[in-house]
């Protein structure tokens, strides 16, 4: 006799084997908590020996739930693919959801029409929860998304009024602990290369320096504006020259603003640290492949990317919760841009 297929055993004749009927299959097989132990019993084990494997989108359906989350990432595609810690927080996240069940959904929306289909596809229940990585937030994509009451969590502060759940690092704390290692180090004459002005991490990493020479008597004017990139952080620090040849000491708020800040010491004659000691903020990858090799505010990625997840997983399991914000706690990591080899 030929073998039948164990895919191919259907609800119906799980439901026939245990006595029940296919409602009660159905609710059985989907986790429903309000059926009887005897017809729970009953249809785990005819499952079990039929092989019955249960359809997900069923599945999903009988619960409720999407069993996805989605990650939306609204940002030019150039910051997208040349931010070097973007793959790290990813992974984490993909690893949490992975552990609990859930698959993550990607969305980089590049225009309004990009937008308006992600719109229509959160309208259809496909992801129970997203996870907004933004530098700058789109005021009428978070509309759209209140509006379909899908609960957010956000990597990092909102930037709007928003009452939301977020998971950050201390940007002020990291700001002021890195200025504070420049001071301890002897030096004097500070500068700041800051981050976009839109940018809440931004304006807390600078409130940190000023915060930090405030408390040591120095001046904390020192400062220029960056956009995140190397080459506007090798601008930067060429203007700051210009004006400024003394300074000795530079806190720059992302590591790739940092290297591009060194890149313009060393073309200018300047030794890094003999003349100048640079830190940079992120710990990311580019802090080891600089020469010297950059010190740096570490953020812990892959914790903020887990306890994203764990918030959305919370979120979604019960709705109407309060929002809950977590801020980790930044590291110093020391190397040769302000300590030198000898240190």
């Amino acid at each position: 006799m030929e073998a039948v297929s164990r895919s191919a055993t259907s609800l119906g004749e799980v439901a026939r084997a245990a006595g029940v009927s296919r409602a009660t299959a159905s609710k059985v097989l989907g986790g429903h908590p309000q059926v009887s132990e005897s017809a729970r019993q009953a249809v785990e084990r005819a499952a079990a020996e039929l092989g019955y494997l249960p359809n997900r989108a069923a599945r999903s359906l009988v619960a409720g739930r999407s069993e996805s989350v989605g990650v939306l990432i609204p940002e030019p595609s150039s910051q997208l693919f040349g931010d070097p810690m973007l793959a790290r927080l990813l992974g984490a996240i993909g690893e949490e959801l992975s552990a609990n069940g859930l698959q993550m959904v990607l969305f980089a929306p590049q225009s309004a029409t990009d937008i308006e289909r992600l719109d229509q596809y959160l309208a259809g229940g496909h992801v129970d929860a997203v996870l907004l990585l933004a530098l700058h937030e789109s005021e009428s994509l978070l509309a759209r998304l209140q509006a379909r009451g899908i609960p957010m969590v956000f990597g990092g502060s909102p930037r709007t009024a928003l009452l939301a759940s977020y998971v950050d690092v201390d940007n002020h704390a990291g700001g002021r602990s890195a200025t504070q290692h420049l001071v301890a180090q002897g030096r004097r004459r500070i500068a700041h290369i800051a981050g976009p002005r839109d940018g809440p991490a931004a304006g807390q990493r600078l409130q940190g320096y000023r915060e930090a020479l405030w408390n040591a008597g120095l001046r904390s004017d020192l400062v220029e504006q960056g956009a995140s990139d190397r080459d506007s952080g090798e601008l930067a620090m060429a203007r700051l020259l210009a004006t400024q040849e003394d300074i000795d000491g530079v806190f720059a708020a992302s590591d790739t603003m940092a290297a591009g800040a060194m890149w313009a010491l060393q073309v200018l004659g300047r030794r890094v640290p003999d003349d100048v000691a640079v830190i940079g903020f992120d710990d990311s990858p580019i802090a080891m492949a600089t020469q010297p090799p950059l010190s740096s505010v570490r953020q812990p990625v892959e914790l903020m990317g887990r306890e994203m997840a764990k918030l959305a997983l919370s979120m979604s399991a019960v709705r109407g919760q309060a929002p809950r914000q977590i801020v980790l706690d930044p590291e110093l990591a020391l190397r040769e841009s302000t300590v030198g080899s000898a240190n």
